[in-house]
C-alpha cells in the first residue's frame, strides 16, 4: 500500500564546512562531505579500541565493534549516493535486570565531518534504521545514529517482542520501544561522535517521521536537552487512541460481513476530490482545504464506476465504509460518542480501510488491515496471539479506547503538551503533516499544536507546524511536499542563525513542476491568482 509499507523518512541534507559553519547559506550548499580523500588519522582510529569509557547511566555495554567502510555506494530515496566513506559502529548494550539486548548504529564520516551529530527515527514498530540508511546521512558530513530498541531490525511485526507470554505483556521491550531506548542511542551516539573525533557535536538534531515523528516528541517532551534541533514529521501523537481507530473501517466491514473493491473505493476517493477539488479555486487533483469539503458518498450508491474496463454500481457497503473512513470511529450504541478523528476525504482508502479480492468481484474480498493496528489489538490490547479481530464484537472494538489510554497513554502517547524545558533549552522543532494522511489522521497533529498554544501563546518561537494538501503519509500524493534537504536545512538555519521559517518550501512529486510555500498553522494555503504551478499565485490565510 502506498506510503504503508514504507514508513522511514530519508531526510539528506546540504553538508556545511565543519571550520566555518555560520558563514555558509545552507540552502545553497551541496557537496556531498562523506566523498573524498579520507582523514587518515581517523582511518586508523576506527576501530572498537577507540570507544572505551561510554557510559550511560543504566546501561552495561557488552560490545563495540567498529570497522572502516570505503567507496560505499547505495540509492536510498530514488538518490544514489557513491565513493562513501565512513566508520561502522555497532554498540550492544543491557539494562541490567531488564534481560534486554540492544543494538546502537553509528556512521562516522571519514572526511568532512560538518561538526554536526544526527539522531534517525523508525516507523510503525521499527525503532530505528541501520547504516545502510545512514549512510547517505553521513555522506552529508553528519556522524549519525539510530537504535533497533531490542528488536529485530526492520521486522515490521511486533509478534516477537510484544509478550513474554499470553496474557502478559514484555513490558521491559515496550518501554524500550517508546521512549528508553532512544535516550540511551542518542547518548551513546554523541559520546561516540566525541570520541571520535576528539570533539563534541557542536549542534544535534533529529529527523524522522511516522514513529519517527513520535520519537521526535519523545525528545521534546522527556530529553528537552538532547537535541537542539527537531522534525517531527507526520507523527504518531496518541499513539494509544489512534492506532485503535486506524481499525475502524475494517471492524465495520466485518460486522457488515461486506469488503468492497479497492476500484469501488479508489473511485469514491477520486469521486470527492472531483466534487472538492475546485474550493480553493484550481483543478489539480488537490483538496487544499479538506476542512470544508461535504462530499457525501450516498450520492454515488446504484451510478456506475469502472474498474479497470469492468463495470460495477457503487455499493450502499462502500457508502458505509467511506463514511467511516472520513468521520473516525463512533459508537453505533451511541453516535453521539466519537473516539478519535477520521482522515479528510480525497485520502487513499488502502492504508486503513484496504481489501484484497481473488476476482473481479466483491464477494471474493476480505479485509487488509494496516499491520500495526491488528496486531496493537491483538497482541497489546487482548494479549493473545490466536485473538480473531474479524470476530470483534462493538463492545469488543469500542472498549479497547479506553482501556488502551489507560495501559499505555502515559508510556506511547507523546502527547504532553509542555514543552517549557525544550523551549528553556533553546531548541527548536518542525512539524508538517500530509492532509490526505491515509494511516495517521491528520488532526491528531493539529489538535496537538493546538494544546501547546493554549498553554504557550509565543510557541511559534521554538516550534512551528505547517500542514500539506495531498500529501500522503510522509511521501506521495498528488501535492507537493517537504522535500528532505531543504526541510532540514531550513530548520538548521533556524537553530544555528536564528532564520525563523515563516512558510515551508514544498515541490511537486508528479513532476509537473508545482510549488508551494506551506503556511504556518493555523493558516491555510488559498489560490490568489495566476499560474497555479507558481508559488505566488497561492497565499496564507
Amino acid at each position: 500500500m502506498a506510503g504503508a509499507v514504507t514508513l522511514l523518512l530519508g531526510v539528506l541534507v546540504a553538508s556545511v564546512c565543519a571550520e566555518d559553519m555560520r558563514q555558509v547559506p545552507l540552502k545553497s550548499v551541496t557537496a556531498l562531505s562523506a566523498v573524498g580523500t579520507v582523514n587518515s588519522a581517523l582511518l586508523d582510529r576506527c576501530n572498537g579500541e577507540t570507544f572505551t569509557g561510554i557510559d550511560v547511566f543504566g546501561t552495561k555495554i557488552l560490545d563495540v565493534v567498529a570497522s572502516p567502510v570505503q567507496n560505499y555506494s547505495t540509492t536510498y530515496m530514488d538518490q544514489t549516493y557513491a565513493g562513501l566513506n565512513f566508520c561502522n559502529v555497532t554498540v550492544t548494550y543491557t539494562h541490567p535486570g531488564r534481560d534486554d539486548e540492544v543494538h546502537v548504529f553509528a556512521t562516522l564520516p571519514l572526511t568532512g565531518w560538518n561538526g554536526r551529530f544526527q539522531g534517525r527515527g523508525g516507523g510503525g514498530f521499527i525503532t530505528g534504521v541501520d547504516a545502510a540508511v545512514l549512510a547517505p546521512v553521513t555522506a552529508q558530513g553528519f556522524a549519525a545514529a539510530s537504535t533497533d530498541g531490542g528488536h529485530a531490525l526492520y521486522d515490521q511485526s511486533a509478534e516477537s517482542w510484544a509478550l513474554n507470554s499470553p496474557g502478559n505483556i514484555n513490558w521491559n521491550l515496550l518501554e524500550d520501544y517508546a521512549y528508553k531506548s532512544l535516550g540511551d542511542m542518542t547518548l551513546i551516539g554523541q559520546q561516540l561522535t566525541t570520541q571520535f573525533f576528539s570533539k563534541s557535536p557542536k549542534y544535534s538534531y533529529w529527523t524522522g517521521c511516522s514513529t519517527g515523528g513520535r520519537q521526535g516528541l519523545v525528545f521534546a517532551q522527556r530529553y528537552p536537552d538532547l537535541y537542539d534541533g527537531i522534525l517531527a514529521l507526520a507523527p504518531a501523537i496518541n499513539l494509544e487512541g489512534f492506532v485503535v481507530a486506524e481499525y475502524y473501517p475494517q471492524h465495520v466491514m466485518n460486522r457488515m460481513g461486506h469488503y468492497p473493491l479497492p476500484c469501488e473505493l479508489n473511485a469514491i476517493a477520486d469521486a470527492a476530490i472531483k466534487a472538492c477539488d475546485s474550493i480553493d479555486g484550481v483543478e489539480d487533483g488537490v483538496i487544499s482545504l479538506p476542512s470544508i469539503c461535504k462530499f457525501d458518498p450516498e450520492t454515488l450508491v446504484g451510478k456506475e464506476f469502472d474498474c479497470d474496463g469492468e463495470k460495477g454500481k457503487f455499493s450502499k457497503e462502500g457508502a458505509v465504509v467511506a463514511k467511516a473512513f472520513w468521520q473516525g470511529p463512533a459508537s453505533p450504541a451511541d453516535p453521539e460518542k466519537w473516539y478519535w478523528y477520521g482522515v479528510n476525504r480525497g485520502t487513499p482508502f488502502n492504508g486503513m480501510a484496504g481489501t484484497t479480492c481473488a476476482n473481479a468481484s466483491a464477494s471474493s474480498c476480505s479485509g487488509s488491515p494496516f499491520v500495526v493496528s491488528e496486531e496493537y489489538l491483538r497482541l497489546f490490547q487482548q494479549k493473545d496471539p490466536a485473538f480473531v479481530t474479524t470476530n470483534m464484537t462493538d463492545d469488543e472494538y469500542f472498549s479497547m479506547f479506553h482501556r488502551s489510554a489507560q495501559e499505555y497513554g502515559s508510556m506511547l502517547s507523546t502527547s504532553d503538551p509542555d514543552l517549557s524545558l525544550f523551549k528553556a533549552h533553546g531548541g527548536k522543532m518542525i512539524t508538517w503533516h500530509g492532509l490526505a494522511d491515509e494511516l495517521i489522521p491528520v488532526n491528531g497533529s493539529s489538535k496537538y499544536y493546538q494544546q501547546v498554544m493554549d498553554l504557550d501563546k509565543d510557541v511559534a518561537d521554538y516550534y512551528r507546524y505547517f500542514e500539506a494538501p495531498g500529501v500522503y503519509h510522509c511521501f506521495g500524493g498528488p501535492g507537493p511536499r517537504p522535500e528532505e534537504d531543504e526541510t532540514l536545512a531550513a530548520l538548521m538555519a533556524w537553530v544555528e542563525n536564528g532564520t525563523v521559517p515563516e512558510t515551508l518550501a514544498a515541490r511537486s512529486q508528479t513532476g509537473d513542476g508545482a510549488v508551494r510555500e506551506l503556511c504556518l498553522y493555523p493558516q491555510t494555503l488559498v489560490y490568489v491568482g495566476g499560474e497555479p504551478e507558481k508559488s505566488e499565485s497561492w497565499g496564507c490565510r
